[in-house]
This record gives C-alpha cells, sequence and structure tokens, in this order.
C-alpha cells in the first residue's frame, strides 16, 4: 500500500514539474514579447541592458527546453542565468552606481563563473568514473 501511495505520489510531482516549467516557458516568452514590443514600438530605443534582458529569457526556455529533453535541469544553466543577469545589473547601474556595489557584483560574477567551472569538471569527472565502472 504505502509503495503504491509513493509511486502515485511520483507521478503527481513529475506531472506537476513537467507543468510548471510549461508555464514558466509561456510566461517567459509572454514576458519576451511585451519587452520586444516596448522596445520597438513603444520606446523605438534599443540599449544593451534590453538586450541582455532578452538573453536571460533565451537562456530560461533553454533551461527548460533542456529538462525536457533531458528530464535534468544541468545546474550550470542557472549560474549563467545568474551571471547575465548581474551583468545587465551593471550594465543599468554603471554610471549612477556605487564603485562598492560594481565591486561586489563583478565579484558575485567571478564567485558564479568559479562556480560553474567547478560544476563542469564535477559533472566530467562523474561521467568518467561512470564509464569505468561500465568497462569493469
Amino acid at each position: 500500500m504505502r509503495q503504491k501511495l509513493n509511486k502515485n505520489l511520483g507521478y503527481v510531482t513529475q506531472i506537476t514539474e513537467k507543468i510548471m516549467l510549461a508555464v514558466i516557458a509561456i510566461m517567459t516568452l509572454v514576458a519576451a514579447g511585451i519587452d520586444v514590443w516596448g522596445m520597438i514600438w513603444a520606446t523605438r530605443n534599443i540599449q544593451l541592458a534590453d538586450l541582455f534582458l532578452l538573453f536571460i529569457y533565451t537562456e530560461i526556455v533553454g533551461m527548460v527546453g533542456a529538462y525536457y529533453i533531458s528530464n535534468r535541469i544541468p545546474v550550470t544553466l542557472p549560474i549563467i542565468i545568474a551571471m547575465t543577469a548581474l551583468c545587465r545589473l551593471i550594465i543599468l547601474h554603471a554610471k549612477d552606481g556605487e564603485p562598492l556595489t560594481l565591486i561586489a557584483e563583478a565579484g558575485a560574477i567571478v564567485l558564479l563563473a568559479g562556480a560553474c567551472y567547478v560544476m563542469t569538471h564535477k559533472d566530467k569527472i562523474s561521467l568518467e568514473k561512470e564509464k569505468l565502472r561500465k568497462n569493469d
């Protein structure tokens, strides 16, 4: 009885996860559409920060697509999204921002880049260990 309940809860969790990711993808596309509309027709002005925002939208859609292909979200994708968001903040506040804030944001990017580097090597090491296990 308990195994059946756990199995059913597992299915509910998987279905809910897929539905929520589909909602995230749809809402990301809607937000991107609204921003593109605003850039082209409302303000008739496209700035570098706007392009970074479009990159963030693209990375979110790519992350959802990666999940649907592999049933897992690579840890490096959210890290890259965070780095892009921080770059956008630096560009938005570059002229008016305080130097210490700029240094903190740049430091956060370096920290995230280091985490991404470590996570990439962790995956490679794990794959190599898996290959060795299969060969034995």
